[in-house]
């Protein structure tokens, strides 16, 4: 195959790498979505730089090749990467240089995979995000470029929830209630009914011996959200609390930049918020209608890799008619109203 002449490179290798999935995308950069692909998590903490942005090799020569573009070599003219786990200004540095090392675009951007999100959510950088996925981040970021970030390290740094988080704090309720040390919750036969076992404390065990994937520990958050559908007083009180540290996360980061008192986009998103639960949104949205009354919430559900790819259209100076051609390919962002 013959290798493109760099002036004829499409526009954008977009990366969006999160804990659970990565999606790859060639834009053009007159906003057509060139090729895609999607691989598993991305995760450096545990499989160390080199091998976790290795692993994305692949699905950049998948999404090369559905572009028609040769497998090796430079195949856009800049990579935008938004990466879970690329949370402290080190690990960032880190992951840009061997990003940049594997030669797919003469330059490369890389940024936590909230900023995707924020972009994704909004016309330009500007407002709040909350990631509620697998984990939870949240970023702030004024038109003058001054942010507020958290390290987002989990319990180390005083994070709660998240899919993950929910799913474990389901799972401590339901078991302490099956052998005594708490109080009865619905969640006990619920989460064991889900895996067609007796009891969550059997879940445990099966999950502990490998007869059951402990991958599979995330499904558990749909059961709660099941749980408080059918009344159950824990299952409420865990879904007000991931409400409560939303909204904390919101209303910190409009008091760090001097924005609570404007009209400011606040963009939701990751797998808990974009399912849009009722239970959820409704305690989420009454919160922030009393903490921040100006905040302009909207929910995100057009995949990731959308924010990577306009952050890398702002970046080649692309224009908005190739921004909304990108926003066509993708669904898209839905306000919400308390």
């Amino acid at each position: 195959m013959t290798r493109p002449h760099p002036e004829h490179l499409p526009g954008v290798l977009a990366i969006d790498a999160g804990n659970s999935k990565t999606d790859v995308a060639l834009v053009s950069t007159d906003g057509r979505v060139l090729g895609t692909a999607r691989g598993g998590g991305f995760q450096p903490q545990a499989n160390g730089v080199e091998a976790t942005v290795g692993a994305l090799a692949p699905l950049v020569r998948a999404a090369a090749a559905q572009a028609g573009l040769p497998a090796d070599g430079p195949v856009a003219a800049h990579v935008s990467a938004c990466l879970a786990n690329a949370d402290l200004p080190v690990e960032e540095q880190r992951l840009h240089a061997e990003i940049a090392a594997r030669g797919w675009a003469p330059s490369t951007a890389v940024a936590n995979d909230t900023f995707g999100l924020l972009r994704a959510g909004t016309d330009g950088p500007y407002g709040v995000a909350v990631v509620c996925g697998a984990g939870i981040n949240c970023v702030g970021l004024r038109p003058d470029g001054r942010t507020a970030r958290w390290p987002a390290l989990g319990t180390l740094t005083g994070d709660w929830g998240g899919g993950g988080g929910l799913a474990s704090e389901a799972m401590w309720h339901a078991t302490r209630a099956e052998d005594g040390r708490g109080g009865p919750t619905l969640l006990s036969t619920m989460i064991g009914a889900h895996f067609g076992l007796p009891g969550a404390v059997a879940v445990a065990e099966a999950m502990h011996l490998g007869d059951l994937d402990p991958g599979r520990l995330h499904e558990v958050s749909r059961v709660l959200f099941a749980a408080g559908e059918a009344g159950d007083p824990t299952a409420l009180q865990l879904i007000d609390r991931q409400a409560d540290e939303i909204t904390r996360f919101v209303t910190v980061a409009l008091t760090r930049l001097d924005l609570i008192g404007e009209p400011v986009p606040v963009v939701l998103g990751g797998g808990v918020l974009a399912s849009r639960q009722p239970l959820l949104m409704d305690n989420l949205l009454a919160r922030l209608a009393a903490a921040a009354p100006l905040a302009e919430p909207r929910v995100v559900v057009a995949p990731p890799v959308l924010g990577a790819a306009l952050l890398g259209l702002d970046h080649l100076g692309a224009g908005a008619a190739a921004q909304h051609r990108l926003r066509d390919a993708y669904p898209s962002v839905h306000p919400v109203a308390a």
